[in-house]
């Protein structure tokens, strides 16, 4: 029974609860049924009445996850990743813009940690990190463009006087390459010539993958006047080019790869959407609707069932941790799952990178490099070697 300053509790209290709370006066009076004298204990069965729940559950509104900016999401065209975009170069002397790799594997090393803004600034950290096989590549050709309204357009190309047997296995050879005279085409159209890029193809035989067939790609030439890029790619043609020609320990590169791919998934999985209730009718892993009666159409943002993974994806400013030429230095004990031993030249990457092991992996100069770079290459003091498949 409430007493006469309850009562007057009771009156200020339900007046506040039926304007500020927005309650029911149903509601209001079953809290008062548990009112044990104490207002504080009363103002919690309010809020309580107040969330329509006495208990944690999860929230029944989860909008679906991923950008809309990759639609379609459909296969890639190749397992080989394309770079659409070449960063421009403030330097004089010409060099490549990018390199080969296939992804062995992951561990994690022990680092100093050189960030001055970092709160473990000079102590010891662990870091995940990517080993990449990188044999060396062999520049095949030499192909020049112009710059056209509509884009670049291809002047002419120039290929290696013999190249390697191999590559017959990709591409359909003449029997004879007049290399001299399509060097001098080269440099008749050099007024004409806006970009020149290499023709370069991967060696995986040096590596420990089973196949042959090699992977050709374009790599564009940066830095110094067109002229000195000419020169530059006519030294190369023919040759073989190592990893630690183009980039350096502690650089920030950009890598672009293919996803690992997972095959037709639902909205589900693929989107993140929430399950339906376990008593709804029909579908529980698929969506409540299919969108609004107007417009009389299915809107591309509707969270639907395709295709997840094997998609062509580029991660910025991804940090070399370390390059180094004997591969068994970094080779995990029984080697790394799904690839084996790292013969070769290698190179560790700081985090992860998009694709499954034994994938095809393109390294480019950063778009978009960070504006504060540590000015000394990262000190590695450990690289776990230990297996994958516990001891």
């Amino acid at each position: 029974m409430l007493f006469e300053n309850q009562i007057s509790k009771y009156i200020a209290v339900k007046a506040f609860s039926l304007t500020l709370l927005k309650l029911s006066s149903r509601k209001v009076e079953s809290c008062f049924c548990v009112f044990d004298g104490n207002i504080y204990n009363f103002f919690h069965y309010l809020l309580k009445a107040r969330s329509g729940s006495t208990m944690g559950h999860r929230k029944t509104h989860a909008p679906k996850h991923g950008s809309l900016a990759y639609l379609p999401r459909h296969r890639a065209k190749k397992p080989v990743a394309r770079i659409r975009h070449w960063p421009k170069v403030q330097a004089d002397s010409p060099r490549l813009l990018g390199f080969s790799a296939y992804k062995a594997g992951m561990t994690y090393v022990f680092a100093i940690e050189d960030k001055k803004r970092s709160p473990h600034f000079g102590k010891e950290v662990m870091r995940a990190a990517t080993v990449l096989e990188t044999p060396p590549i062999l520049v095949c050709g030499i192909r020049t463009y112009t710059k056209t309204p509509y884009g670049l357009k291809n002047i002419t190309e120039a290929w290696m006087k013999d190249p390697p047997a191999v590559l017959d296995r990709l591409l359909v050879l003449p029997e004879n390459f007049d290399t001299e005279a399509m060097l001098e085409k080269i440099q008749q159209n050099l007024d004409q010539t806006t970009t020149i890029r290499v023709i370069a193809a991967t060696q995986p035989s040096q590596t420990s993958l089973s196949k042959k067939k090699p992977e050709t790609m374009e790599i564009q030439i940066g830095g110094g006047t067109i002229q000195q890029q000419l020169d530059y790619a006519k030294q190369l043609l023919g040759k073989t080019v190592a990893p630690e020609e183009v980039f350096k320990e502690g650089q920030y590169i950009d890598v672009a790869g293919i996803t690992v791919g997972k095959g037709f998934q639902g909205p589900v999985k693929r989107w993140g959407v929430t399950k339906l209730q376990h008593k709804g009718r029909k579908t529980k892993r698929g969506i409540a609707t299919l969108g609004p009666w107007n417009p009389h159409h299915l809107m591309y943002s509707i969270p639907r069932a395709g295709q997840m993974g094997y998609h062509q994806r580029i991660e910025y400013n991804k940090r070399i941790l370390k390059i180094g030429k004997d591969g068994k230095e970094v080779t995990v004990k029984g080697g790394f799952l799904r690839y084996g031993e790292v013969n070769g030249p290698y190179m560790i990457i700081e985090g992860s990178i998009p694709g499954t092991e034994k994938r095809h992996i393109r390294l480019r100069v950063p778009a978009r490099p960070p504006t504060e770079v540590p000015e000394s290459p990262p000190q590695v003091t450990y690289v776990s070697v230990e297996s994958p498949q516990g001891k």
